[in-house]
């Protein structure tokens, strides 16, 4: 099997892609008429934004991602190449900043943010 699609439930899709677009440079890839489903390009697995309305519709029940309350016990990480300059850039876009860039033992460059729904966000430099 494959990835193929990380999704998130979001209040506001468009804001939501439009802040990913300003704080990570990703760009759309695939959007239906309606609004209530944006997918970002990001290689190889596309990122996806539904609005939350259309999932509950369906019956389906979750908890949604608020900036006010703890982030979900899930993360998206992008590598960077200078992860300084990706936090300082998410965090001019509205990002709030978790943990400073930090040198991992292992040699990788860890940060974390939380985007503007409350999701939890890495930065980080490729492993080895």
């Amino acid at each position: 099997m494959n990835l193929g699609y990380v999704i998130l439930y979001v209040a506001d899709v468009a804001a939501t892609a439009a802040f990913y677009e300003k704080a990570f440079g990703l760009k759309r890839r695939f959007a239906v008429e309606s609004g209530q489903y944006i997918e970002m390009e990001t290689g190889a697995t596309a990122l996806g934004f539904v609005a939350e309305n259309h999932v509950a519709s369906g019956g389906t029940d979750f908890a949604p991602t608020r900036a006010t309350a703890k982030p979900p016990a899930m993360e998206i990480a992008f590598i960077a190449d200078d992860v300084a300059a990706a936090v300082e850039r998410a965090v001019a876009a509205g990002a709030k900043i978790v943990k400073h860039p930090v040198q991992m033992p292992w040699g990788q460059t860890v940060a974390y943010v939380r985007d503007l729904d409350g999701a939890l966000v890495e930065l980080c430099t490729k492993k080895g």
